[in-house]
């Protein structure tokens, strides 16, 4: 019984070292070398505080701030420990009734109609950090209002802020809301 059982337990402690340890560090250690922002969470800094990932969405609710699209992540919006859909179906009451209170709660806030889809629905992760460019720019007037500032300059920054999609085709235009709202703040 040994002659099998220590074979089993040799190819275990083997493996386990070759995709437990070496294969992660390995991969770690290529990924530092090669794009070490990205392999430490895309952190962004100011004043060298961390503030944010350009990664995870954050919950911005003043007027003074661009707002995110809603969060899938339960009563604690953009909680990475929570990310998941909310898995409601275009059928589902419950996200009939949230959709039609965001959208009253917009037009409320003064963003006119037809009020962008991402503004009322999570992404798939309910982390998603960007916006499009329509809700961005449907939101300038409110920021505009809250800070002072003539929205042509706030327009602008929202301008200035436009990601493309990546290599030209892949996605879709967005706006990072952390990145606008830093961007914002130092104007």
């Amino acid at each position: 019984m040994l002659s099998h059982i220590r074979p089993a337990l040799t190819l275990v402690v083997a493996m386990t070292a070759l995709t437990g340890l070496a294969y992660p560090l390995a991969i770690n250690g290529i990924a530092q070398a090669v794009m070490p922002v990205n392999a430490n969470g895309s952190l962004i800094e100011r004043d060298g505080a961390v503030v944010g990932s350009a990664l995870i969405g954050q919950n911005f609710t003043s007027d003074r701030y661009f707002w995110p699209r809603p969060s899938a992540t339960g009563p604690d919006p953009y909680n990475a420990t929570a990310s998941s859909g909310s898995n409601l179906g275009t059928t589902s009451a419950t996200l009939k009734e949230r959709v039609t209170a965001d959208v009253a709660r917009l037009t409320e806030t003064g963003i006119a109609q037809p009020i962008p889809a991402d503004a009322v629905t999570a992404s798939g992760s309910g982390l998603d950090p960007h916006i499009s460019p329509a809700f961005a720019e449907a939101q300038v007037a409110r920021v505009a209002q809250a800070r002072g500032i003539p929205p042509a300059a706030i327009a602008s920054l929202v301008a200035q802020q436009n990601e493309v999609p990546t290599f030209g085709i892949i996605g879709q235009a967005r706006v990072n809301v952390l990145e606008l709202n830093l961007a914002l703040d130092a104007l």
